[in-house]
């Protein structure tokens, strides 16, 4: 636990989360107190003015009021929101000389209780527009939380620990209206293809820890005609699944110390691969939970020139 003191605050929470008992949590408190602190801001000073409601927000005297969302700036990885009830897409759009007509929905993670917009976002959202990708950031429905950034962090921990470490009595961490908008994510970009430079059949996703088992689970419980066309997994669990009849393509990447998702092989792979179903498979050799576009000193930085040669490799960016 001395070393999530230097780790950005997304993993410092998530490998904060791992303590076991009294002395392991304290532990945790201990080294997250030493994590530069989060700053809190409105909402409106921090949130992505692109963005475009998944769903129609009802107007009028019976409109019910909307919770207000928790953003914050945190140290190392940039912005991040809590308590998303209003889902939303963001389109970061190429220049039309230089689209491929390809398109991935991002989406960023956070244990399903807060989402690293710009870490696991809108950065990789940039990425992807500099190549000629369209992308769209997804602000996904959240568990909710705490107003209070330091009992959001606690429940966080305590929540994501108590999944990690399993058991009958524990609930699952979970938030299936985050498939929901995931699907509806998909739709929006496909009935919005001819405005925003896209090609239907070209549309992916890309997501990284919860943001990951979010477009596994879109893969898994989607009719076939609306799953992405492939997908990026990044840190998630690597557990086997039952993979479905004509599964998209799969690129998977993970740290081989990786503490949240320790390693157990490959199952989730090999469970495409036994398949008949494509996938690769990037297993760096450090880089741990949550290292975004990468983690400096390590190969993880390579992440999206790969997943961007894997695409091409594919033929999802044209001839």
């Amino acid at each position: 636990m001395k070393a999530i003191a230097k780790w950005s605050a997304h993993a410092a929470i998530m490998l904060a989360a791992l303590a076991t008992g009294q002395s392991g949590m304290a532990a945790a408190q201990a080294a997250m107190q030493k994590t530069p602190a989060a700053t809190s801001r409105a909402a409106a000073d921090m949130a992505d003015p692109g963005a475009i409601a998944l769903y129609p927000v009802p107007t009028g005297k019976k409109a019910k009021p909307v919770p207000p969302e928790n953003w914050d700036m945190r140290p190392g990885e940039g912005r991040a929101v809590r308590n998303v009830t209003v889902p939303t897409l963001t389109p970061f759009l190429p220049e039309a000389g230089k689209a491929t007509g390809a398109a991935v929905i991002v989406a960023p993670g956070g244990g399903f209780m807060m989402l690293s917009m710009d870490h696991e976002g809108y950065k990789v959202a940039q990425q992807l527009k500099d190549r000629g990708i369209a992308a769209f950031v997804l602000k996904y429905r959240l568990i909710p939380t705490p107003a209070d950034q330091a009992e959001a962090t606690r429940l966080i921990m305590t929540r994501v620990g108590q999944a990690v470490r399993g058991g009958a009595s524990v609930p699952k961490l979970e938030k299936p209206e985050a498939t929901e908008d995931a699907i509806a994510a998909l739709k929006m970009v496909r009935d919005n293809a001819a405005k925003w430079g896209v090609d239907p059949a070209r549309v992916g996703m890309i997501g990284f820890s919860a943001g990951a088992m979010t477009a596994l689970n879109t893969v898994l419980q989607a009719p076939a005609d609306v799953r992405p066309a492939f997908f990026g997994y990044v840190y998630g669990p690597q557990a086997a699944v039952t993979v479905p009849e004509g599964a998209p393509p799969m690129f998977d990447a993970i740290a081989m110390d990786d503490v949240l998702f320790p390693t157990m092989g490959f199952p989730i792979a090999e469970a495409w691969h036994k398949a008949k179903r494509p996938v690769e498979i990037h297993a760096y050799q450090k880089g741990n939970h949550g290292f975004g576009l990468g983690r400096p000193g390590t190969t993880t930085t390579l992440l999206m020139d790969e997943f961007h040669a894997w695409m091409a490799m594919q033929g999802f960016l044209g001839s």
